[in-house]
């Protein structure tokens, strides 16, 4: 069933739904004890928001969450992994290492997945079976294929149909578009159309260094308009904020706030789109005052609402405007 064409502009918001398997690479599990208990207790208080203020979100979810312990892990391996040059980067190495370890929870996360799937305007999508990472030397296209036909099939287990897809770490790779469009993936979130936020060119210190300035400092429009989005399969729908975790700064924390409030007004009234986008585990580091702060961003998208026309759609129900 297809949705109307938005009359007014529209507020869309993915989430990287990840867990360890994001930052496995980086970090510790015994040291971020802290950090995923408080993930996993706001996760619910960010669906509780959404319900209170009818937002629809897509939860990208990396796919071996669907496993409710290692034994399903284990069995769930793809057919071909990725071929990493740098092993560090390596899920499957990780897990083996980890399956005595104590932090079931951390790694899987069936219970959470249903628990947004039975909220209305909650859409499943996916972030990779892996967290694969599609623009790292070493792997290749069928690899990654073979990833997402396991993301694919896990889904399906659970009577959900994946149909759409954030690439992880935002490495966009325009080249395994194709892929996507074969198992099924209607919408990618793409980047920022600005040139530090172009994943096919080197990511250098500059890059990073405007990345980070431009969550503080007005250097762009981030929201588009509706036009933009062609009807190539899939469909790619650019990013327009990351919501950064808390800083221990509050002066940093309010002025990102105000950045992101002005730019989801100018949108409503221009009728463009803005898409902002998180992980939930960013709520690990302040989770009240990140709650807070996500709360105070629902209640500008109200008042968008009630003066614009603003709406509110996941990733499928844009593209579902777009094709109508």
């Amino acid at each position: 069933m297809h949705r109307e064409n938005i009359k007014g502009g529209a507020l869309v918001i993915s989430l990287d739904f990840e867990l360890v398997w994001g930052i496995f690479d980086h970090i510790n599990v015994k040291d971020k004890v802290a950090y995923f208990d408080n993930t996993l207790k706001a996760i619910p208080l960010m669906l509780e928001l959404f319900e209170k203020y009818n937002i629809h979100v897509t939860w990208a979810t990396v796919g071996m969450l669907f496993n409710r312990n290692w034994e399903e892990w284990q069995e769930n391996i793809p057919r071909m992994l990725p071929t990493y040059d740098n092993q560090n980067l390596n899920p499957y190495q990780f897990g083996q290492a980890h399956r005595k370890a104590g932090y079931d929870q951390y790694f899987f996360a069936p219970h959470l997945i249903r628990a947004i799937q039975e909220l209305d305007f909650q859409e499943i999508g996916t972030h990779t079976y892996s967290h694969y990472y599609c623009l790292e030397s070493g792997q290749n296209e069928a690899q990654f294929e073979a990833d997402l036909e396991k993301a694919t099939e896990l889904a399906k287990s659970m009577n959900i149909s994946l149909k759409s897809l954030v690439f992880p770490r935002n490495q966009f790779n325009i080249d395994y578009l194709r892929s996507c469009t074969k198992q099924g993936i209607d919408s990618v979130r793409s980047n920022p159309s600005v040139w530090y936020w172009d994943t096919m060119k080197p990511t250098t210190i500059k890059t990073k260094l405007f990345r980070t300035a431009d969550a503080y400092l007005p250097f762009s429009s981030k929201s588009y308009n509706k036009d933009i989005l062609t009807l190539e399969s899939p469909l790619c729908q650019p990013a327009s904020r990351f919501l950064r975790p808390q800083h221990h700064i509050q002066f940093l924390n309010n002025i990102h706030l105000q950045r992101i409030k002005q730019e989801m007004i100018e949108a409503a009234k221009k009728a463009e789109v803005y898409h902002l986008w998180w992980h939930p585990h960013n709520f690990g580091i302040d989770p009240q005052g990140a709650l807070k702060k996500l709360k105070n961003i629902l209640d500008t998208y109200k008042y968008c609402k009630e003066t614009f026309d603003f709406e509110s759609l996941n990733m499928q129900e844009l593209h579902e405007t777009q094709t109508n």
